[in-house]
């Protein structure tokens, strides 16, 4: 008998005890039951109205949950309401707790998952302090640490993204395990990624024997091609051992939205003859790519930038995360005009929009570029052709062709040739039209180094360069130019050719009006290196011109160059005037007029690296000839012409004893007369 009674009694006990575990009534003893009860918790209007009552119920249902947090220690991560609107699939809430708990401080890189399998968490602790598991961002303030009923200590963190694990299909026959990398690509087929397909690049990576690069352990990130992106017969064999090993960063886990966007990390495929980086950025539409760079090449691995798209991110394996990309990298085989027609069929391409607009205008600009050999394309963003000037503008379609063409360079231009153009001076590089000129210039922001292009006008930034084709080069900016988006002032502000100029304007307040829409000026700007010839030939001159207790005659020789009139004169508009009065014409200044000769003259526009037929203009003024170094410089309320020369004598700053302009000195010279004349009749009047 007491044998039975006690074999009795341990059931009841152990029948107990699992009816404390599944019971949904213990779980208020419980970290998330204890916040959504306690009105006393400073944190629980805010946590109940962000966490979701869907996520409640699941906890409460799933019964190894329920058991974890009525009887162990646990970290709890819990999705918002936000992120539980934004997810689409099943939720699995065993991979978002772990049984060892850990406050924001204590969170390790890897932490295994209550999940079947325990597929790992990665945790990042960016710089600036966010701290991110897998993809989702904890929200600091509502981190929460307690101690339940049974003493056990747990955490529950507030995340903004629901947590997704790897997971088979449900038609799958298998039980799921938790995969390496190399792994999810050999059961890809039956596992739950879309339509997405891993055939080709699979059989690359079984052909070059890189399995051992996809099983190695620890943390890495893997950027892994699908299908679709080998249609081209030919780019699997361009697939081998290097380029497989530009698609792995080592001993680094990167998520998404945890990435820092822009910023190169070194691939496996970086060594002393061969050197590839991988970034990450993201578009304003939210879409995601990755770019291989590759700095150092060799015959079989050309330098420059290939683009993909991430398909299907932040895929957790057991020794990192897994990104799905649109095509290989490192890989260049087509080229410019193939390049810009593979977005005829993705929607959210990157440049989607301006291969629409080409298409749009006729498709001629496309024909134009496919016979044009070595090229370069300065290729608008998406968001560029939002702009509501440029909307209009596509409506007039021999305008347009205009435009696109000022976007097309018959030559194979890179960064590194733009910086050795571009040194000491700002770099000018024709377009296919004749007359248009871009002009490239490089600075630092913040100890990154920016480059930017101005055209028509339009001073853009270069978003992505170096977008590497077999003849020539793609860069994508953030702006459509020739569509002008400034004023006068605004424009003179911010080109860095013109900040002289704007820096005399500023001293006189002579460029207050020149924000002003309701009038129309046509502005001849001396470029910053027209005003250092000033100081080699006028250093008096120019010394006082640029002294703000001098600003009389900064401004009155701004005044000169200073067309208001009702419409702007374009420089074919001034040859045209020039030739109809066989002489000079007068244009009406802010002050008088400005008599000027506009003329055409053939030129020859050369440097070390290229050399150019082109057309230029040159003013005559009082008997000089000045060039037209930047014609038709378009803004909202006029146009500027940026000038090799100031249209300046010496005698305009007389530096005798003092600086005054020669009426001044006229009124001097005739008052000491009239007070010598006093003097001698008073001297002879005593």
């Amino acid at each position: 008998m007491p044998s039975a009674f006690r074999r009795c009694t341990l059931q009841a006990a152990l029948l107990a005890c699992l009816c404390v575990a599944m019971s949904p009534l213990r779980a208020s003893a419980s970290i998330v039951e204890k916040l959504r009860d306690d009105s006393d918790l400073s944190q629980a209007t805010t946590l109940r109205r962000l966490i979701p009552v869907r996520f409640y119920s699941l906890l409460e249902q799933n019964i190894i949950a329920n058991s974890t947090l009525t009887l162990r220690p646990c970290t709890v991560f819990v999705p918002t309401n936000a992120a539980f609107q934004r997810h689409h699939g099943p939720t699995h809430v065993l991979y978002h707790i772990t049984t060892t708990p850990m406050t924001k401080d204590e969170l390790i890189k890897v932490i295994p998952s209550d999940m079947g399998g325990n597929p790992s968490l990665y945790i990042t602790k960016n710089r600036n302090g966010d701290i991110y598991v897998n993809n989702a961002r904890i929200i600091p303030s509502l981190t929460v640490e307690m101690t339940n009923s049974l003493g056990m200590r747990q955490v529950m963190h507030i995340i903004d993204e629901v947590l997704v694990p790897l997971t088979a299909l449900p038609t799958a026959k298998m039980e799921f395990t938790n995969l390496d990398a190399y792994q999810f690509m050999k059961q890809a087929d039956i596992l739950d990624i879309g339509e997405n397909r891993l055939r080709s690049y699979r059989s690359q990576v079984t052909l070059m024997r890189k399995d051992n690069l996809y099983q190695s352990p620890g943390g890495h990130t893997f950027l892994i091609p699908v299908d679709e992106g080998f249609k081209q017969t030919t780019r699997s064999s361009l697939v081998d051992n290097k380029v497989i090993d530009g698609h792995v960063i080592l001993n680094n886990v990167i998520f998404t939205a945890a990435a820092q966007m822009e910023v190169p990390q070194t691939t496996a495929a970086f060594e002393d003859n061969l050197k590839v980086t991988v970034s990450f950025f993201k578009q304003k539409d939210g879409k995601m790519y990755v770019k291989s760079n590759t700095l150092l090449g060799d015959a079989k691995h050309p330098t420059g930038v290939v683009l993909a798209e991430i398909v299907k991110g932040n895929i957790p394996v057991r020794n990192g995360v897994v990104h799905l990309i649109h095509r290989p990298l490192m890989i260049i085989d087509s080229t410019v005009t193939q390049f810009l027609q593979s977005f005829k069929d993705n929607e959210n391409g990157a440049l989607r929009k301006f291969y629409d607009v080409i298409m749009d205008n006729g498709g001629e600009v496309l024909t134009d570029i496919s016979n044009l050999g070595e090229i370069t394309i300065l290729a608008p963003s998406n968001d560029a052709w939002e702009a509501k000037d440029v909307q209009n503008l596509i409506r007039n379609r021999e305008k347009l062709r205009d435009i696109l063409n000022m976007h097309i360079i018959k030559d194979k231009l890179n960064v590194d040739r733009i910086r050795q153009k571009n040194k000491n001076i700002i770099a000018q590089v024709p377009t296919v039209n004749n007359r248009t000129f871009l002009y490239f210039n490089i600075k630092e922001e913040n100890g990154e180094e920016m480059i930017t292009v101005e055209g028509g006008g339009v001073n853009a930034t270069v978003l992505q360069a170096d977008v590497a084709q077999t003849n020539g080069y793609v860069h994508i900016i953030d702006k459509v130019l020739g569509v002008p988006y400034t004023t006068v002032l605004e424009k003179l502000e911010t080109d860095p050719m013109m900040s002289d100029t704007f820096k005399l304007g500023q001293f006189s307040a002579f460029n207050n009006q020149l924000n002003n829409t309701q009038r129309r000026f046509t502005y001849f700007v001396p470029r910053d290196k027209a005003w250092q010839k000033t100081k080699l030939d006028y250093p008096s001159t120019h010394k006082k011109l640029f002294m703000e207790d001098f600003s009389y005659h900064s401004r009155s020789i701004l005044e000169r160059h200073l067309v208001i009139a009702d419409n702007v004169y374009t420089m074919n508009d001034l040859v045209a005037m020039t030739a109809a009065s066989g002489d000079s014409i007068l244009l009406p200044t802010y002050r008088d007029s400005l008599k000027v000769k506009v003329e055409e003259e053939a030129g020859h526009l050369h440097d070390e690296y290229a050399s150019h037929e082109w057309t230029g203009y040159v003013i005559t003024w009082n008997f000089k000839k000045i060039n037209v170094y930047r014609p038709d410089v378009e803004c909202t309320n006029g146009i500027i012409h940026v000038i090799d020369y100031p249209m300046l004598e010496e005698r305009d700053v007389v530096v005798n004893g003092g600086s005054y302009p020669l009426g001044t000195n006229l009124c001097i010279l005739f008052s000491n007369i009239l007070m010598i004349a006093i003097a001698k009749f008073l001297f002879l009047n005593n």
